[in-house]
């Protein structure tokens, strides 16, 4: 018997039991502390993106480019009993990064998906800027159907810009099934974006003059000629 191997790698040594039931304590731990945001992780993505932003403030009652806005669903017309929400980015702890090189600064990595939320406060979460894309400097006011992009502020929000395109069978968003929404690294043809006038009788005569803040407006996406939207019956927690 001296030939028999009684030892093979499936053999147990040492306080096995104790390693595993620790591991799962540990598991458990962890999932519970993500379930109530007590991550810390969880911490630092909280606390920088509801940070303050200091909206852009015009002197002239038009809409210029690199100013900072938040975009709103004012709601509750007579059809829509919703109340206003704001355009806002959608992120969790897996969404977390940092610059690149020496500076070890936190932020937002796309793509990150987008949606309404009711807070209202000015904030890292809901806070856009407005970019050229033609080469219009900025503190030239916005014209109605002139092309321009929207970016995340700079520092936590990563300046990431809001993209879309047609949906496909492999490509679309994840509840309403129509073309998806979100936020990119990079700026291209499917970044640029222009302003409407509300009222489609008079929107050829306004055609080229200046986009007044506060005033309701349509926000169209360029390549696939769709409108920013906000679904009441498309929730997300």
């Amino acid at each position: 018997m001296a030939h028999v191997r009684t030892y093979n790698p499936r053999v147990r040594v040492g306080n096995w039991k104790e390693d595993v039931t620790l591991e799962e304590e540990t598991l458990k731990e962890f999932i519970l502390q993500k379930e109530r945001g007590e991550l810390a992780v969880q911490k630092v993505l909280r606390q920088n993106i509801m940070k303050p932003v200091s909206l852009s403030v015009s002197l002239d009652g038009f809409l210029n480019f690199g100013d900072t806005v938040i975009l709103m669903n004012s709601g509750g017309g007579l059809h829509d009993p919703r109340r206003p929400c704001v355009l806002s980015i959608i992120a969790d702890s897996s969404n977390i990064g940092s610059h690149s090189g020496t500076n070890p600064s936190p932020r937002l990595r796309g793509p990150l998906q987008v949606g309404g939320a009711h807070s209202m406060d000015p904030c890292v979460r809901n806070a856009f800027v407005i970019t050229s894309v033609d080469g219009t400097p900025d503190g030239e006011v916005v014209r109605y159907d002139q092309n321009f992009a929207l970016r995340t502020t700079s520092g936590f929000a990563g300046e990431l810009y809001l993209a879309s395109d047609h949906r496909t069978f492999l490509k679309c968003a994840k509840n309403s099934r129509l073309q998806e929404l979100s936020l990119v690294d990079k700026t291209d043809f499917l970044c640029w974006w222009k302003v409407i006038y509300l009222d489609p009788q008079e929107r050829l005569e306004n055609e080229g003059y200046p986009v007044q803040v506060n005033r309701k407006v349509l926000i169209s996406h360029c390549k696939t000629n769709q409108c920013l939207a906000a679904l009441s019956n498309h929730i997300l927690w």
